[in-house]
């Protein structure tokens, strides 16, 4: 395992940190994938007080692990909220179910909305409450996670009330791009949030994908893609079960640059795509937002450029149903909303026939409902 500082911060992170969303079926597999993980090198757990039982199981396999306290770092996060006061109950709660006197990093979880911006940045905002759980040092450092639009996360960067940012952001999906720049910019620690799921749901990649990606797994190759950028600290693996750490981490001390295959491999994917796609790619500008029905136009047509150029269908079904299911960490409306109002179609560099598009992916895509994870 290699490490990396953390931006500001300067906690020196393990290259992979375990996320523990999906680690809930019970408090003794929680305690064996937090094991495997610290023997592994992972020195760098994170939570939230959403994910169910989560902070409870942490708290019960730290107390269970021979590791010192001052060896691990460990973060969790909350959401925003007006309120400083509730924001200070909420931090002492989760000190108390992780049976710990401090955390390493608090994240505002969730920071998606203009809206909760302004929560964060009112002057007796929740951030009151983070500054003197800071001063008392039961918080050590703060930051945030977000699923928000990147002039909002652009934003929340500029206030300089935090030290590191949980990001979207993939070989699949670079709309953050500019956000990794910005964060860099004010040394902020960059956590990458569930490049394996996220990021294409790699543990299953369709045929097409593995061909496009050899000799190396798709996997490998995305997180390869992500640990050569310098910028970036760490990046989340959300292990359900000691076993699902072992494949990830057989790239946990590969952090150079990018070798001839692996960049050789990133070439053919995107040739592969502008071929497959022609006509019909979108370059996911975003200017074709905002549309009158709330239709998140650009996500939309991102999932369809992977079903269609990489046979990622499932994955594409699997996001593509979130929508109007997830609210704020999800938004924007399906595709068959669309009533051909026609304002996009001058905004569209490509000249795309959105509506037509639209309508496409919706027959591709569409089923039953899906919501998040821990909800």
């Amino acid at each position: 395992m290699r490490y990396r500082r953390f931006g500001k911060t300067c906690l020196q992170l393990s290259l992979f940190s375990l996320g523990t969303m999906r680690y809930l079926a019970s408090e003794e597999n929680a305690i064996q994938t937090v094991q495997k993980a610290i023997e592994y090198g992972i020195n760098h757990l994170e939570t939230a007080r959403g994910y169910g039982n989560s902070e409870k199981y942490l708290g019960a396999a730290l107390q269970a692990s021979c590791t010192a306290r001052d060896q691990l770092y460990l973060t969790s996060k909350i959401p925003p909220i007006a309120d400083a006061d509730q924001m200070e109950r909420l931090i002492d709660q989760s000190l108390e179910r992780l049976n710990v006197d401090y955390l390493d990093c608090l994240a505002i979880h969730g920071l998606n909305t203009a809206e909760q911006l302004a929560w964060v940045e009112a002057p007796r905002g929740c951030m009151q409450a983070v500054d003197r759980a800071i001063a008392d040092r039961r918080v050590r450092h703060v930051g945030f996670s977000t699923h928000a639009p990147l002039d909002v996360i652009l934003r929340a960067i500029a206030t300089d009330l935090f030290e590191f940012v949980n990001l979207h952001y993939y070989y699949f999906n670079q709309r953050n791009a500019a956000a990794v720049t910005a964060a860099s910019q004010k040394d902020m620690g960059v956590f990458i949030i569930s490049p394996a799921d996220k990021g294409g749901m790699l543990y299953t990649p369709p045929p097409t994908l593995i061909d496009l990606c050899q000799p190396l797994t798709p996997l490998h190759l995305t997180y390869r893609f992500l640990l050569s950028d310098p910028r970036i600290t760490t990046l989340s693996v959300g292990a359900a079960t000691p076993a699902e750490l072992e494949l990830p981490l057989q790239v946990a001390d590969n952090d150079g640059a990018l070798t001839a295959a692996e960049t050789a491999a990133l070439d053919r994917l995107a040739a592969h795509a502008e071929q497959t796609l022609a006509t019909d790619r979108c370059s996911q500008c975003h200017q074709c937002l905002p549309c009158p029905e709330s239709i998140n136009i650009p996500e939309v047509l991102r999932l369809r450029n992977l079903a269609v150029a990489y046979n990622m269908s499932e994955f594409g079904q699997y996001r593509y149903r979130m929508f109007e299911n997830a609210g704020h960490w999800f938004p924007g409306r399906k595709a068959n909303r669309c009533t051909d109002c026609g304002d996009c179609l001058p905004r569209c560099p490509e000249q795309l026939n959105i509506p037509d598009l639209l309508r496409d992916t919706h027959s591709q895509l569409n089923g039953s409902a899906r919501r998040r994870l821990w909800e």
